[in-house]
This record gives C-alpha cells, structure tokens and sequence, in this order.
C-alpha cells in the first residue's frame, strides 16, 4: 500500500470537489479499492501502486477539465473515470469558457479579425466604440494564454483619467487608488477566473496590476500585457508603454477615439501611435464599429446618434469657415 498527494495547481477546488463534496463521494464509489480524502487543494490517495498511478491520471485529466470549462458535470467525471470523451461541446472559435461553462466565442466579424490578429501579431491595436467587445474580447485572449501555459502573467493597465469629473482623493495602497479605473477589467476577468483562483493569481502577482504611471523601466517578459482606454494616453506616455515589451510578450491596446478625456491641449496619443505605426511590420489595427457592439440595442442606437451629431457640427464648422473666407 502507498500514499500519494495530488496538488490541484489548475483547478478550482470548489469545481473540482462539487456542491457538499459530491465529485469526491462519485470518486469514492466509482474506485472503491481507493480510500481518497481531499482539503484544501490536496488530494491524498491510498491504495496500491498500480491503482493509485491509474488514479493520478485521472486526476489529472479531471484537473484538466476543471481548469479549461470551469465546470465540472457528474456525466463529465463519470465520462472520464471509464476512459470515455465527455460530451462538452467545443465550437471551433471559442476562446475560453466562462465561470459558468458557458464557451466565449467571437460574436462579430471584427472580433474575429482581432483574435487572428492577435495570432498573427505580437501587438495589436483594437480601436472602435463603446460595447463593442474590444476589451472583453482582449481579457478573453489573455485568459487562454494563461491558462494553456503560453505565458506566465497577465499585466493590465490603464491611464487613471476620470471620464468628465474629479474623483478627488482616494484612501489605500496603490491598488486601491487605481481599482475604480480597472474596474472593467475585473468584470471581465470575474466572469472567466473562479473568484478563489482569481484571488489567488492576484496574490501572486500572475495577474498584476499596473497603473500607468508605474510602467517606466520595466521590461514586460512572458506576459499578456493590456492597455485599456488608450484613447487617454498622452504621445509621451503611450511611446512608454510600448516600448516595455520584452520577449515572449503580446501586448494589446484598446480604446475609442470618439471618448478622449484628456484636457483640450494634450493630444491623443493612441490616434498618434495609429497614425505612426500603422505601417511597421508585426502591429496588426483592428478597427470595430457600432455593428460589433454587443450590450443593449439602445447603447447602438446612442452610439449612432452621437455620430451623426459630430458630423453635423463638422459640417457646420466647415461652412462657417467657408463663409468667412467668401467674406474676405
């Protein structure tokens, strides 16, 4: 008779384990020659040798699948104790799956030229308006990454500008200054990363946080490294973060140029970084439109009359100038 550990470094115990422990006790009846205890993130199975190796492995495919669909179902578990496929239905496009299980997919022809630039590039600018699913998309990128070992951090980052009013002073380490501005952020990651394996990457820095100011000096190796509302950059700033790419790095940049909050002096540095890179090899822009937004139909319809009010005043300012011109 041995004993032996297992460490779930993949999983969430709580997938893993079920509701009141019930994956262990279908474990337990399904190899009844195994006397198998868990706490924490530990497995302890004890039998003979041959049985326990035979255990291991599936434990390990059962890790495996906890990790990648987020869900674990007693015919998944059963599937795989008798050596059989399971049933999880895996379209070609999906990205990751959700806490719940449900796959991630590309949801508009925009969103899948950026999941192949990203393949093809090692930077890629997502540029288009709001609700149109650049930053979710790009979290979602950046998920499988991690998850299936191609990079060992993700690193997210934004400039901490408010959208048209003054926060004032906010209490706490630099973390908690810069949580309201990454909040987006971790919406998306909160609905693809259980909350405890979440919690723990943020602990060990696998996900960090990284408020732009902080950027200079660092070299970004083996990481996903996002910059969201890039729109409010200023040249300086945005030539900073680019230039923090080191080896085994993707970085992808999002943001709306129709939403700047800088002040009127300062221009956008990602509508520079647009006009200066778009022709150097390895940069891939994506741009989305009001057709790839994915929120409330309403959110669509308000980003449309928006547009046609800015081109309303174009046009007003153009003939204005026009008028002054014929007048002198």
């Amino acid at each position: 008779m041995i004993e032996k550990h297992y460490i779930l470094e993949e999983s969430d115990p709580a997938i893993f384990y079920g509701a009141n422990n019930a994956h262990l006790k279908m474990l337990r009846a399904l190899c009844p020659k195994l006397r198998i205890m868990a706490r924490d993130n530990v497995v302890r199975t004890v039998g003979s040798e041959e049985d326990v190796a035979a255990f291991e492995e599936i434990l390990e495919q059962l890790d495996r699948h906890c990790a990648k669909f987020n869900q674990l179902t007693e015919e998944d578990l059963l599937a795989i104790v008798k050596g059989r496929q399971t049933k999880q239905a895996q379209a070609e496009d999906v990205i990751v799956y959700s806490t719940g299980g449900k796959p991630i997919t590309p949801r508009s022809e925009n969103q899948r030229r950026l999941v192949e630039a990203y393949r093809s590039c090692d930077m890629v600018f997502a540029i288009g308006p709001a609700g149109s699913g650049k930053t979710y998309t790009a979290i979602a990128l950046a998920v499988r990454a991690l998850k299936n070992k191609e990079v060992k951090k993700i690193i997210l980052s934004r400039p901490a500008v408010e959208a048209g009013e003054k926060l004032g002073f906010l209490p706490g380490d630099m973390k908690d200054k810069i949580d309201p501005y990454l909040q987006p952020l971790y919406d998306a990651l909160q609905e693809m990363i259980p909350p405890a394996k979440l919690q723990e990457y943020m602990a060990n820095n696998i996900i960090q946080i990284a408020p732009l100011a902080f950027m200079r000096g660092r070299t970004l190796n083996d990481a996903v490294v996002i910059l969201d509302e890039a729109q409010n950059t200023t040249t300086a700033q945005i030539k900073m973060f680019l230039t923090r790419m080191g080896w085994n790095t993707k970085m992808i940049i999002t943001g709306d140029r129709t939403q700047v909050d800088l002040p009127q002096a300062r221009h956008s540095g990602l509508i520079g970084a647009q006009r200066i890179l778009k022709d150097v090899p390895g940069i891939a822009f994506v741009e989305l439109d009001e057709r790839d937004i994915i929120r409330h139909k309403l959110v669509t319809r308000i980003v449309q009359a928006y547009a046609r009010e800015e081109e309303a005043q174009r046009a007003r300012h153009a003939d204005g100038a026009d008028n002054l011109t014929e007048q002198s």
